[in-house]
């Protein structure tokens, strides 16, 4: 085996598999509920993730639910942040776009 190393376009290519990439931002957003919800109340369904890979970069759609009281906007923004930092920063990929849908808002009582 000689010592050159191949160019970089011919020592092949690293593929993340969508279900990675959906599993990262899950435990993302999880992260950010998980601060948002205080001790000793319900806590609302887990998130449900779908991701896109068109080409080289990573569309995510994080649907959750939202402890009620609660700015909407901050928590939305929150997950938003953390998600995209997470995936770039473990996968490399970069992030075009997350979009958070709220399905529900859930009070302490409810589930």
């Amino acid at each position: 085996m000689s010592g050159s190393v191949p160019a970089p376009g011919r020592r092949g290519r690293l593929r993340v598999a969508d279900r990675v990439y959906a599993r990262i931002a899950a435990r993302a957003a999880r992260e950010v509920l998980a601060e948002a919800w205080p001790a000793g109340r319900a806590k609302g369904a887990p998130p449900h993730v779908s991701v896109a890979v068109p080409g080289s970069t990573v569309t995510v759609r994080v649907a959750l639910e939202l402890p009620f009281p609660s700015d909407i906007a901050a928590l939305a923004a929150a997950v938003r942040a953390r998600t995209a930092e997470r995936v770039a920063g473990l996968t490399g990929a970069r992030v075009s776009e997350v979009v958070v849908v709220v399905e529900k808002l859930v009070t302490g009582s409810a589930r």
